[in-house]
């Protein structure tokens, strides 16, 4: 993923590009865009809308092979897997594989006939409006989820989450710190590199950013059945839209995997009733997530945008 990628942009098919409102834009008015404007956008690639849905089930595909890959060696050694039950370790083992599965399918669809990819592609890339604005917007997403999650409990009453019960958080410190993990440091990444990296990316060049952030959300929102209740996948839909908005106006993923990780260790803490161990939580999942991305740009995954500015501050560096 390091090579830089050079083919020919299409151009952007978003409805502010003239200074309409997106449901009266006509179709030809993305290219009146500014330059300038859509460099602080999130990147636009050559990807036909057709992958989105192909890297998606790509993903789930593997995710139900790489389960096999955990599963089978564990009941051969004498772990005990029923459709009913199957032991926290190796749920946490089969979420990591999925969530790994997710990358290898994006990754997969993005280079497919011939296309070379970058990181930066997928937003992996330092936010180009600053790192100050992006703390802001992801913030404001933030505060606003919660305030619509609140009013949405109210309305509904929503059963509680059991996928940590499913994780064994509370059956010892190792699943504990195995299920946190996962949840605030794996899941945003490799989640937020799928729907919005590569699905909504894909999408937009098909009906644009609002149309491509609604699907995606649906999307985002749909792949929770069975982790979340089911009144919660509602408020997840908007989450998911939610973030598509940040990485488009933001121009990075990286607000978005710590929007998703934020999200994530407030929900987690909420469950485990933790008080003084939450901020802790916080630091850790995003220390987490800075080592995973400085690690990627050591080994040379991560690397600049070509023609992007590095400025100065926090993550200087693409």
């Amino acid at each position: 993923m390091s090579e830089p990628f050079s083919p020919e942009r299409p151009p952007a098919t978003d409805a502010s590009a003239a200074g309409l409102p997106a449901a009266v834009a006509p179709p030809g008015a993305a290219g009146l865009e500014e330059p300038v404007l859509e460099r602080e956008r999130s990147p636009t690639t050559a990807w036909p809308a057709w992958t989105a849905p192909a890297a998606l089930v790509g993903g789930l595909v593997l995710a139900a092979v790489g389960g096999l890959v955990v599963d089978i060696p564990a009941a051969l050694l004498g772990v005990k897997i029923t459709t009913a039950h199957t032991p926290p370790g190796i749920s946490i083992a089969d979420t990591v594989v999925q969530d790994v599965g997710f990358v290898l399918a994006a990754v997969f669809f993005a280079q497919l006939g011939g296309r070379a990819v970058s990181a930066w592609q997928f937003g992996l890339r330092r936010p180009p409006r600053g790192w100050w604005v992006a703390v802001g917007m992801v913030l404001a997403l933030i505060v606003s989820f919660i305030v619509l999650s609140a009013l949405w409990s109210a309305i509904v009453h929503p059963e509680e989450e059991e996928l940590l019960k499913t994780l064994g958080s509370n059956e010892g410190t190792g699943l504990l710190v195995g299920s946190a993990a996962l949840t605030c440091v794996v899941a945003p990444i490799c989640e937020e590199f799928l729907f919005r990296g590569f699905i909504f990316t894909a999408l937009r060049n098909w009906r644009g950013t609002m149309t491509a952030a609604v699907i995606t959300a649906i999307i985002f929102g749909g792949v929770h059945v069975g982790s979340a209740p089911a009144l919660d996948l509602v408020p997840l839909a908007a989450l998911g839209f939610g973030l598509c908005l940040l990485y488009r106006y933001s121009g990075s993923l990286y607000p978005c995997i710590v929007a998703h990780s934020l999200n994530n260790t407030i929900a987690f803490s909420s469950l485990e009733n933790w008080s003084w161990q939450a901020p802790v939580l916080l630091v850790a999942a995003l220390a987490g997530i800075a080592l995973i991305m400085l690690a990627f740009k050591r080994i040379g995954v991560i690397v600049p945008e070509p023609g992007l500015p590095q400025g100065g501050g926090i993550g200087s560096s693409a």
